[in-house]
């Protein structure tokens, strides 16, 4: 006989359904300890130390997460239980909309894959038409339109203005 079957693993499931949130723990936990990890082994130039350098952030961020997962395990352990806002509109007996899911993970990896050869310009914007095409939009008159001026004021904003370099890609010398 199967151990799934037994009344001890259907109280296994049982206790994993009821403290779900866990789940939420472990990848904060798993965050944290990355952002530390990553934080604390970067390799910094002697001219940039002090007491706030480009470690400072990180590793605040990375004890920030590993301390709301531990604060966060602890609720939960001792029967905390997330609520679903009063104003929710989401109705948990309708499945979960894979096709407006998939299609905006598609068109972020396909932005995220074609920044470097396109440029930010070009790959933003195909970034904001096809998030508008996922979750409705249907108005191919004005969308890519909308989608390119957004691409290009976010790419002089950071480029220009906050001195964050983005890559401009073959259009930027024609424009």
């Amino acid at each position: 006989m199967s151990g799934t079957g037994t009344p001890a693993a259907a109280g296994r499931r049982s206790w994993l359904r009821e403290h779900s949130e866990l789940g939420v723990c472990v990848l904060l936990l798993a965050v944290g300890a990355l952002t530390l990890f990553d934080a604390l082994t970067m390799h910094v130039e002697i001219t940039q130390r002090g007491p706030v350098g480009p470690r400072t952030m990180p590793i605040a961020v990375g004890a920030g997460l590993l301390a709301v997962a531990a604060l966060l395990a602890v609720d939960v352990l001792r029967g905390g239980r997330g609520e679903a806002e009063g104003g929710e509109d989401v109705d948990l007996s309708e499945p979960a909309d894979w096709r407006t899911v998939l299609l905006l993970a598609g068109v972020f990896l396909a932005a995220a894959a074609l920044i470097e050869p396109l440029g930010f310009p070009a790959a933003g914007a195909l970034l904001f038409w096809g998030a508008a095409y996922a979750l409705g939009s249907r108005r191919f008159d004005r969308d890519p339109l909308i989608a390119a001026v957004l691409s290009l004021v976010t790419y002089v904003v950071f480029n220009d203005l906050l001195g964050v370099p983005l890559p401009g890609g073959p259009l930027m010398g024609v424009l």
